[in-house]
């Protein structure tokens, strides 16, 4: 099984069936929610995504954990979800290759389980009662690798060198994101470009500040900066304008369209973002955990769609999240 849903905003379907099934529903639906790591931005969109949606919802009570970046107590977290008798459970998982061991917990226990933001690696085969809601990686690094392929050209750059910042290794995103990356590079139309070096920076800015401040130093020569994401971007800007880098002379790229990250665009330093509905993605998955809860069929697999942030749309995203 592998059934799709596009939606243009989160949860659209699912959240007119919920009004009918709340409005007769069997009293307080309590979900477990666990949120791989509470001090990223992004993260912290989607958890006030979803529980700001959930006030608007009669009857739905929502416990949620920090995970910590640790899937050892993500497991632990989901075990007491379970014992504590949740009725569905949503996760936001720390290691997607892990996500199996939690399919089978859930499963085990008779338990609904959403996965959010990060897709499961095993997918294909989760049952009925599981489902995933987040965005197609595939289009957040193709939009982003060609809209920089776009910048170069037009700026002349006949044989452009490009640095990589990943996320974190263990993450479907961080994979799928850099594979977008080659992938547009292998193109006819993009294939003056090359990566020259490739690391990883686990999504954190401080980790894409130091990163970009060693590359600096070893004196490599660049023309563009493609971070998986936002946060590792603007971590790349803050050591390029420490180490006296004109902002004009590199294009800096990242993915999520954050507040922050449209600051940074605003100012003139970060080129390129990738939104990606965030606070949709906590409703979204808050409504399809009820749903299933409820003892109803959703798609198994939600797609929010990913939409290219660049100077020229930037007014049409900056009070979104």
């Amino acid at each position: 099984m592998n059934r799709k849903l596009l939606l243009g905003g989160a949860g659209v379907g699912l959240a007119a069936m919920l009004a009918g099934l709340m409005a007769t529903g069997s009293g307080t639906k309590t979900i477990g929610v666990s949120i791989r790591d509470y001090d990223d931005i992004f993260l912290s969109v989607l958890r006030d995504g979803m529980t700001d949606h959930a006030v608007t919802l009669e009857g739905v009570r929502i416990t949620m954990e920090d995970g910590d970046n640790d899937v050892v107590k993500q497991l632990s977290q989901m075990e007491n979800f379970i014992a504590s008798g949740v009725d569905a459970i949503v996760m936001n998982a720390a290691d997607t290759s892990a996500t199996q061991a939690m399919t089978d917990r859930a499963a085990a226990a008779g338990i609904p389980l959403v996965f959010v933001n990060l897709e499961p690696v095993n997918m294909a085969e989760l049952p009925d009662n599981q489902a995933f809601v987040g965005s197609n990686e595939v289009d957040s690094g193709t939009l982003q690798t060609q809209e920089v392929c776009r910048l170069l050209k037009e700026q002349g750059v006949a044989q452009a060198k490009v640095l990589v910042l990943q996320g974190m290794l263990s993450n479907q995103a961080a994979v799928v994101r850099t594979q977008d990356i080659h992938d547009v590079i292998e193109t006819p139309e993009c294939s003056f470009m090359t990566v020259i070096e490739e690391q990883t920076g686990n999504w954190q800015r401080q980790q894409g500040a130091d990163l970009m401040a060693n590359w600096l130093t070893s004196g490599i020569e660049f023309h563009a900066v493609i971070a998986n994401n936002d946060e590792m971007a603007i971590g790349a800007i803050q050591a390029l304008k420490a180490g006296g880098v004109p902002m004009d002379d590199v294009i800096v790229a990242g993915i999520d369209a954050t507040q922050d990250a449209l600051s940074a665009m605003q100012a003139g330093d970060l080129d390129v973002t990738v939104f990606q509905d965030a606070a949709g993605q906590g409703r979204g998955s808050l409504d399809a955990a009820l749903a299933l809860a409820s003892g109803e069929a959703v798609e198994q697999k939600v797609y929010i769609p990913f939409q290219l942030v660049t100077p020229a749309n930037i007014q049409d995203y900056l009070t979104v999240n």
